[in-house]
């Protein structure tokens, strides 16, 4: 196949040539490729897919229908690579759990594990428990040799099986994913703390929780040298933090959400429990921050925080519905209308941020359009529109600018 009149972006900037894909790898990147199957792009921009680090199953529940459906509803939205969020149920934590999900093929994007580092599910701890002692570690090395991308832990875990985890990082030479929160000052917050959570009467969580634990995994990554990234981050000062670090030559990354460089938590307004999510919406003040942030190239990649819950579990009580909401069909068109047409990063930065770096931190051939590369692409018309029909969506109703026009995954159109 040859894809033709293309604008190829990734995070090595913007040019047009023609691309030829064989036997799912890019074969040639040229002008005036001739051939006899051509795709006409039209103009629309070729992009590398997009590769989304911090994905959750439906309702938490590990099983065939929700990984297709996770599979299929990625790809509406531009991804064609997700790493599954491992505290599912069953949690993925042993060889069983990791074998159903990679042994699978999926018409849509392809989908990629974490592991839970230990063996107790932590699917708990945002209700505020903080009890560990019957937690053990999970089998890191064996599930990494078949095929899990990374170890996945909480920070308020026991510190000596943190100390135990990162011993075996630094002979894997992987990253660590870290949740960066304190389980004890959260309490029993559901929202963040300050006038919204106030007005409505709800128990805050406070930013000294990520705060402190951020700081603190960042001195146990430089104690034993290991990559960490910090996972859903929603605070400033946390980026301050990572970014001093790497000034010290330490290999620490930041990930945050769409909805935190999108909304507030004015979006809480009305007890609306699908502003409820993980870690919590900020006030203006802090969302301006992360823009600033986001702006000021210190933010390292970007994740939907995808987390799609039945309305049984959503249409109840602010307090006791469960946490997250649904992106991952639009998080290409919510990229570039929040992100790049409002003037904060470009495409090709978007790029770097979206499908690069993400593509490193788990050591996949992924991420720019290179020869030799494997052929996972998105057409994407910013021209176009996208209207959010998902009633469940935080952006329900919008119309977003740019349109996902079609998807090509190992070369095969979608």
């Amino acid at each position: 196949m040859i894809i033709k009149n293309a604008i190829l972006c990734d995070a090595n900037g913007e040019r047009q040539a023609d691309v030829q894909i064989k036997d799912g790898i890019i074969l040639k990147i040229e002008n005036n490729l001739e051939g006899k199957d051509v795709f006409d792009a039209k103009g629309a921009y070729l992009l590398p897919g997009l590769i989304d680090l911090n994905v959750s199953l439906p309702d938490g529940q590990l099983n065939s229908s929700k990984l297709q459906r996770l599979s299929s509803s990625a790809l509406k939205g531009g991804v064609s690579t997700l790493v599954l969020n491992p505290n599912s149920e069953p949690a993925i934590n042993n060889e069983i759990a990791l074998e159903f999900v990679l042994e699978r093929k999926f018409k849509g994007a392809k989908i990629e594990s974490a592991i839970c580092a230990t063996k107790q599910a932590e699917s708990d701890d945002l209700k505020g428990s903080s009890t560990h002692e019957d937690s053990a570690l999970s089998n890191i090395a064996i599930l990494l040799k078949q095929g899990a991308v990374a170890p996945s832990l909480d920070s308020s875990v026991d510190s000596n099986l943190i100390r135990r985890i990162f011993e075996y990082m630094k002979m894997y030479e992987g990253v660590v994913f870290c949740s960066p929160k304190d389980n004890a000052l959260n309490g029993n917050g559901v929202i963040f703390e300050g006038k919204v959570s106030a007005s409505l009467g709800l128990p805050g969580i406070s930013v000294l929780g990520e705060i402190i634990n951020v700081s603190k995994m960042i001195e146990i990554s430089r104690y034993f040298d290991v990559q960490v990234l910090f996972k859903g981050l929603f605070t400033r000062r946390s980026l301050e933090m990572i970014k001093q670090a790497k000034k010290e030559g330490l290999k620490v990354f930041s990930e945050i959400s769409i909805h935190h460089l999108a909304l507030d938590d004015n979006a809480c307004d009305g007890f609306n429990t699908y502003a409820k999510i993980f870690p919590p919406l900020a006030d203006t003040k802090g969302k301006e921050a992360l823009r600033q942030s986001l702006k000021d190239g210190e933010i390292d990649i970007l994740t939907s925080l995808h987390s799609p819950h039945s309305k049984v579990n959503k249409e109840v009580a602010f307090y006791d519905a469960a946490y997250g909401t649904e992106a991952i069909e639009e998080i290409l068109p919510l990229y570039y209308t929040h992100l790049v047409k409002s003037g904060l990063i470009n495409l090709s930065q978007l790029s770097k941020m979206v499908s690069l770096l993400p593509a490193q931190m788990i050591k996949k051939e992924m991420g720019l359009i290179e020869e030799g590369r494997i052929a996972d692409l998105v057409l994407f018309d910013i021209n176009k529109s996208t209207e959010v029909h998902n009633s469940q969506s935080l952006y329900f109703k919008q119309k977003l600018q740019g349109k996902v026009l079609c998807m090509f995954i190992e070369g095969k159109q979608f």
